[in-house]
């Protein structure tokens, strides 16, 4: 991608805007200066530079892949931005390896490519998305004198579940699966909605957990197999069970980025898990947490 005002050839990336979270600036970015809509799939190795001006730069990237008719519900989830304009970008170009290697002027750009071409020399691109989200921010306990299960959520907590329909998107979740508890079901609720699904209400409360842990890993274990890129929305005395499932499929050095204190994920915080494909069945090739904006 060439750039005028600099000069040079780089990735397609941009600004975070006010109140926008860096997934789904990444998936604006790229589709205003591209003309594509895509994917996120695996991160790939952030970069840091200092600006001309002064300050620091931090740039956050990830593998992805072109969108197509499966990713329908993510992209109608998703509000199109309009093309950059020929004075922010004047050229973009497809080029193979070390054409594009040779090309980037900026010398760090080279240490992501070098990372995605170690992914694709493993066959690690292909991965489907399971999602893990705790609901968002709800009435607590001993100021709600109603039953457990219908527990709602705050105001704070129903801008979070809004928070959450672009990120989802920016990561092609086109299948829920949700507790039926109220603070679950509403977190859920708004991506629901916006991309037009229908969610499964799955074995995922707390009062399913107490009576069967296995029963809740094995509805882990079949959307990992399921290879559907899936949000499944949960509630903080689940997590350790979500979590044992994603790190018994997964290798060390991925399973010791897992959460492993109280209380996991905070109210309306999700863990994206990359789920590869193997000969001896699903495999978490990555993982990656990202907090509300609201708090």
């Amino acid at each position: 991608m060439h750039r005028p005002r600099y000069q040079d050839w780089s990735w397609p990336k941009g600004k975070v805007d006010p109140g926008e979270a860096v997934p789904t600036a990444a998936v604006r970015e790229i589709s205003e200066e591209t003309g594509h809509d895509v994917v996120l799939g695996l991160p790939l190795p952030r970069l840091r530079y200092a600006l001309p001006e002064g300050g620091t730069k931090r740039v956050h990237l990830w593998a992805a892949r072109l969108a197509g008719p499966d990713d329908a519900p993510a992209l109608a989830a998703r509000v199109r931005p309009p093309a950059a304009s020929p004075d922010e970008i004047d050229g973009v170009e497809w080029l193979s390896v070390a054409d594009a290697e040779h090309r980037l002027t900026r010398r760090s750009d080279a240490v992501p490519l070098a990372a995605l071409v170690a992914l694709h020399a493993k066959d690690r691109l292909a991965t489907a998305t399971l999602v893990v989200a705790r609901h968002a921010r709800a009435k607590r306990r001993s100021a709600w004198k109603g039953a457990e299960a219908d527990r709602p959520l705050t105001p704070t907590g129903r801008g979070q579940a809004e928070e959450l329909v672009p990120v989802l998107a920016a990561f092609g979740v086109g299948a829920i699966s949700t507790s039926a508890w109220e603070r679950c079901a509403r977190t859920i609720a708004p991506y629901a909605r916006a991309a037009g699904l229908t969610p499964a209400h799955a074995h995922l409360s707390e009062a399913a957990h107490e009576r069967s842990p296995g029963r809740v890993a094995a509805e882990v274990l079949t959307i990992l197999e399921s290879g559907k890129d899936t949000v499944m929305c949960t509630h903080r005395p689940v997590l350790p069970t979500v979590l044992d499932v994603l790190g018994q499929h997964a290798g060390r050095s991925v399973a010791g980025l897992l959460p492993a204190k109280e209380p996991f994920l905070r109210t309306g915080e999700i863990l994206v898990a990359h789920v590869g494909r193997t000969a001896k069945g699903p495999r978490v090739l990555g993982v990656e947490v990202h907090r509300p904006l609201s708090r």
